[in-house]
C-alpha cells in the first residue's frame, strides 16, 4: 500500500499513481463495470428522443463510476456470485448522475468533467425533467431486486440526499457556517450515497452485522475524504485538472472547509475579504484568497481531515475477509486523498 506525508498539502504519490490505485481496482471488476456500462445503456432507452440525446451525452462524458464500483467490490468482497449487484451499480451511477443534472442546474454550472454541462447545452428544463426520469428508472430497477432492505436504504437516502442539497442552499453566502454544519452538508449531499453503495453490497452478499456496519462506516468516510478533497481542489488545481473552472465553489458562495479554516486563522483583514466574497459570490479577488488559503495553512487543514477520513474508511472494513477485493476497497481509500481530478 502507498504511504502518504500527512504534513502537508500534497501526498508522497505522484498523480500517474494515484490513477494507477483508480485504474488497478476498475480493472479488478472489469468485465462486471461494463456489464454496468451496457445496462445504464439499456435503461437509459426511451421512447423520448431528447432523453435518449440526453442521456447518451451524459454517458459519453464519462466519470469514474466510482460509486458503483465501490457497490461491486464490496459485493465481491463477501464473496457474492449472483447478478443483482450489476442492476443495483447502475442504480446508484443513475441517482448520483441525476443529483449532477440537478446541481448544474442549481448551480448555474456550465463545465462539469472538462464538458459544457447538460442544462447549458439543453437548458435547465430538460436537465431536471431528465433527472427526474434517471430517479424514477432507478426505483423502477430496485424492485428488480426483489429486496426490501435495498428499497430502505435507497428511499432514505433518496431522501437524504435531497435534504443535503437544501442545506447546500440554505448555507449558500452564509459566512458563518460552521465547521459542523459543513461537514454535515457534505455527508448528507455526497458521503451518504458512498456509504449506501457500500450498504448494498452487502446487502445483496447477505453481509453479517459486523460487515454490514464495516462497509457502511466504510462509504461514509470515504464519502466525506471524497468530498474534502474536491473542495480543496477548488483553491488547489487547475480546470484542466478538475474539469470545472476554478473558483466555482467561491462563485457560488460555498463556504467550503478551505474558507472556513482560513477565516478562522486569518487576520481581521483576511476573514472580511473572504466573508464578502462569500457572501456576494466574488471571484475577483480569487488570486487574493488563493494566498489567504495557503498562508493561513487552510489547505493543509483541509487535507488532513481528508486523511483522518480516508484511515477511518480504511480502519472501517478491519472486520472483512482478506481478499483482493479488500485490498482495492483501500486503493480506492488512497485514491480518494491523493487525486487531482
Amino acid at each position: 500500500m502507498n504511504e502518504f506525508d500527512m504534513t502537508g498539502i500534497h501526498p508522497v504519490s505522484s498523480q500517474p499513481e494515484a490513477k494507477s490505485l483508480l485504474t488497478s481496482a476498475s480493472n479488478l471488476v472489469g468485465n462486471e463495470i461494463e456489464a454496468v456500462n451496457q445496462l445504464i445503456r439499456q435503461e437509459m432507452n426511451s421512447d423520448i428522443a431528447l432523453i435518449n440525446t440526453l442521456g447518451e451525452y451524459i454517458i459519453q462524458a464519462g466519470g469514474k463510476r466510482l460509486r458503483p464500483l465501490i457497490l461491486l467490490l464490496s459485493a465481491k468482497a463477501l464473496a457474492y456470485e449472483g447478478e443483482h449487484h450489476l442492476t443495483l451499480a447502475a442504480v446508484i451511477e443513475f441517482i448520483h448522475t441525476a443529483t449532477l443534472l440537478h446541481d448544474d442546474v442549481v448551480d448555474a454550472s456550465a463545465l462539469r468533467r472538462g464538458n459544457p454541462t447538460a442544462n447549458d447545452i439543453w437548458g435547465n428544463e430538460a436537465s431536471v425533467l431528465v433527472g427526474d426520469f434517471l430517479y424514477s428508472r432507478s426505483f423502477e430497477m430496485m424492485v428488480r431486486a426483489g429486496s426490501m432492505p435495498v428499497m430502505d436504504i435507497m428511499s432514505v437516502t433518496t431522501n437524504v440526499i435531497a435534504e443535503g442539497e437544501v442545506l447546500q442552499l440554505l448555507n449558500a453566502h452564509v459566512a458563518e457556517t460552521t465547521e459542523a454544519a459543513y461537514l454535515d452538508t457534505i455527508y448528507r449531499k455526497t458521503a451518504r450515497l458512498f456509504e449506501s453503495a457500500a450498504q448494498l453490497g452487502g446487502v445483496i452478499a447477505n453481509a453479517n452485522a459486523a460487515q454490514a456496519e464495516a462497509l457502511a462506516s466504510y462509504g461514509k468516510h470515504l464519502g466525506n475524504a471524497f468530498q474534502l478533497i474536491d473542495d480543496l481542489l477548488d483553491y488547489q488545481s487547475s480546470s484542466e485538472e478538475m474539469g470545472k473552472n476554478a473558483g466555482d465553489d467561491l462563485a457560488e458562495g460555498k463556504p467550503t472547509l478551505p474558507l472556513i479554516e482560513a477565516m478562522r486563522c486569518g487576520t481581521a483583514e483576511q476573514k472580511d475579504l473572504i466573508k464578502t466574497a462569500i457572501e456576494n459570490g466574488e471571484i475577483e479577488k480569487l488570486d487574493v484568497i488563493l494566498e489567504i488559503v495557503q498562508q493561513t495553512g487552510a489547505l493543509n487543514y483541509t487535507q488532513d481531515a481528508a486523511q483522518s477520513e480516508s484511515q477511518a474508511a480504511i480502519t472501517a472494513i478491519a472486520p472483512l475477509p482478506e481478499s483482493k477485493y479488500k485490498d482495492a476497497l483501500i486503493d480506492l481509500a488512497h485514491f480518494s486523498i491523493s487525486r487531482s481530478f
